[in-house]
C-alpha cells in the first residue's frame, strides 16, 4: 500500500508582541496612547510618575500653560513633551539624536495635529549650547536621559543658561541627585540648583529643580 505523502511541517507563527505604549495623562489629548519604539531600548517616564510631576508643575504655574515655552532635551517616546503640549503649552521643542525616534515623533505630531510642537534631530549638548548662545530661553526643561551615563552632570549646567527667570527643570535619574552627600557639600554641577520637589517610584528617581535666586 503506497505511503501517504508526508504532511509539510508546520511553520510556527510568531505574532508580534503588542507595541509598548504610554498614554497622555491630561489636557486636550488625554488618554491618547503613544507608541514606544522597542529597538532603541527607550525608557519612557511611567504614567504614574508623569501624573505626579505634572501635578507639581501645574500647581507651581497656577494651572497656566498658555505662555509656557518648553524644551524636551532627550525626547525619546515624546511622553513629556506631548503631555506639555496637550495641556496648552505655547511651544514645545522636542530633541532626539536617533533618526527612528525622530520619525516616530513626527508621525505622532501629525496624528495629533500638534502645531505647537517642533521636532529636531541632533545632539542634546551641542544643540543646547547653540540655543544658549543664541539667547533662546525656556520656562520648563525636561531632562530624561539614559540612566547611568552622567548626562545630567553635563546637561544641568547648560540648562542654567537656557531658563527664563523662575523657570523649572524636571530631571529623572536612576538614583537620587546628590544634594545631601555624606561630606555635606553638593557637587559643583548641582550648586546653582534648588530641589523644589523630589520622589521615587521603583527605580525611577525624579526631581523638580529651579535655580537659586542668586544664580538666576
Amino acid at each position: 500500500m503506497p505511503k501517504k505523502p508526508a504532511k509539510p511541517a508546520k511553520v510556527p507563527v510568531h505574532r508580534a508582541p503588542p507595541p509598548q505604549q504610554v498614554r497622555i495623562i491630561g489636557g486636550e489629548w488625554k488618554r491618547t496612547p503613544l507608541p514606544v519604539l522597542d529597538a532603541l531600548g527607550l525608557r519612557p517616564t511611567p504614567d504614574r510618575v508623569r501624573e505626579t510631576v505634572f501635578n507639581w508643575i501645574n500647581h507651581l504655574r497656577g494651572g497656566d500653560w498658555n505662555n509656557a515655552a518648553v524644551l524636551d532635551l532627550f525626547a525619546g517616546s515624546g511622553a513629556l513633551g506631548f503631555e506639555a503640549a496637550s495641556r496648552g503649552a505655547r511651544s514645545v521643542l522636542m530633541l532626539d539624536s536617533h533618526t527612528p525616534v525622530v520619525r516616530q515623533l513626527e508621525v505622532i505630531k501629525d496624528k495629533l495635529k500638534a502645531g505647537a510642537v517642533t521636532i529636531m534631530r541632533g545632539d542634546a549638548f551641542v544643540t543646547a549650547l547653540g540655543m544658549a548662545q543664541r539667547g533662546q530661553r525656556f520656562d520648563l526643561i525636561f531632562l530624561d536621559p539614559p540612566y547611568g551615563e552622567q548626562f545630567l552632570v553635563k546637561a544641568l549646567p547648560l540648562c542654567a543658561s537656557l531658563l527664563n527667570e523662575g523657570g523649572l527643570v524636571y530631571a529623572e535619574a536612576g538614583e537620587p541627585l546628590p544634594f545631601s552627600p555624606s561630606d555635606g557639600a553638593a557637587p559643583d554641577w548641582l550648586a546653582p540648583w534648588e530641589q523644589v520637589r523630589a520622589d521615587k517610584a521603583g527605580i525611577v528617581f525624579y526631581h523638580l529643580l529651579k535655580l537659586h535666586e542668586k544664580s538666576a
